[in-house]
């Protein structure tokens, strides 16, 4: 048998026309995931994309591969299904922070806390873009839209907190824009056994333009946001302006630093994604612009028993015990009622 011919990145385009408007951070996010999916060895016919509804939800149709376009919400319920069904399928969630955070939010606390072997990417650009322009669970205070004309008074969901909240054993964050970062992200959620999310914070240049600009914009990267590398020390900022962050009874500060000081020596944190608890990675997630930097990369990455294991597990108990059973005997077994017209 001829040995399968390497995939491309171009073998995961589909024939559709993309439609998104110009200039949204959705076009750079979907290269990047076709760029990344020859490299994680699974046959095409292997993959599955599942959203919901909302401008990010159009991504399975530019996927060639398998996938669902669903209903408001409930992409995680299908994951969850699909992995339970076919646990040898890569399955991959997309949704926003109105899909995802507000009629889906009660689906995706579930399918975090069960820890479902599925990767799940929530596109976070702080607005519904698809219904043109209303505030949605992650819009900051204050925000004028067509639904908020004097201003949002909602307080804001943290995608990674919410994360955390819900047990997740991998939750990262990274940008639209900064490619070699959002590929790396892509490929340690691929690699994670488990519910893998990532933030990925997304510009809508229509109705939210530029609400991430300081950590996009490559400028002013440096100095708005801190790159989480296990076993570095919390540091960020150029030559001359470097700082760093300590933790101290799980709350976060700032250290100044000199160019040629030792950051640990000067008390500042060691970055751990592997602590059982979850409570250092809450401590990062609390860190916001303006007062410290946006954190990106890795929060958290524990191992945990997966769902769909577990319920292979009790399957395979069961038909140890019992056999393989029968349809027909299990439909007239115990109480039976006959119906006469």
């Amino acid at each position: 048998m001829a040995a399968a011919t390497p995939l491309k990145a171009k073998d995961f385009v589909s024939d559709q026309d993309v439609r998104w408007c110009p200039g949204c951070g959705d076009y750079s996010i979907l290269k990047n995931v076709q760029r990344v999916m020859p490299d994680l060895g699974v046959p095409k016919e292997n993959i599955v994309f599942i959203s919901g509804i909302g401008c990010s939800s159009r991504f399975p149709l530019y996927m060639d591969t398998f996938g669902f376009h669903t209903i408001h919400g409930r992409a995680p319920a299908f994951a969850t299904g699909i992995k339970a069904a076919r646990p040898e399928l890569s399955v991959w969630v997309v949704t926003g922070d109105g899909d995802g955070l507000s009629i889906g939010g009660n689906h995706l606390m579930h399918v975090l806390r069960r820890n479902i072997d599925v990767q799940i990417l929530l596109f976070n650009n702080r607005v519904y873009g698809l219904t043109k322009g209303q505030y949605s669970p992650t819009s900051k205070i204050g925000m004028n839209s067509k639904s908020t004309p004097q201003g949002s008074i909602d307080h804001p969901v943290d995608p990674v907190s919410f994360a955390l909240g819900a047990g997740a054993t991998f939750v990262a964050r990274s940008i639209d824009v900064d490619a070699p970062h959002l590929q790396k992200m892509l490929k340690r959620a691929a690699d994670h056994k488990g519910t893998a999310i990532i933030e990925i914070l997304q510009n809508c240049p229509v109705y939210n333009d530029d609400i991430w600009v300081e950590v996009q914009d490559r400028k002013s990267r440096g100095e708005a946001a801190l790159v989480l590398e296990d076993g570095e020390p919390l540091v960020w900022g150029a030559h001359g302006q470097r700082r760093g962050i300590a933790i101290n009874d799980g709350v976060p500060s700032i250290i100044a630093l000199g160019d040629e000081d030792d950051p640990v020596s000067k008390g500042v944190a060691i970055h751990d994604e592997s602590h059982e608890s979850a409570s250092y990675a809450f401590a990062l997630a609390t860190l916001e612009r303006p007062d410290f930097p946006l954190p990106i990369g890795v929060f958290r990455s524990v191992e945990k028993p997966t769902y769909e294991a577990m319920l292979q597990d009790q399957v395979d108990s069961a038909v140890e015990q019992r056999g393989d059973g029968d349809l027909e005997s299990l439909l007239h077994s115990g109480d039976t009622w006959t119906v006469e017209s």
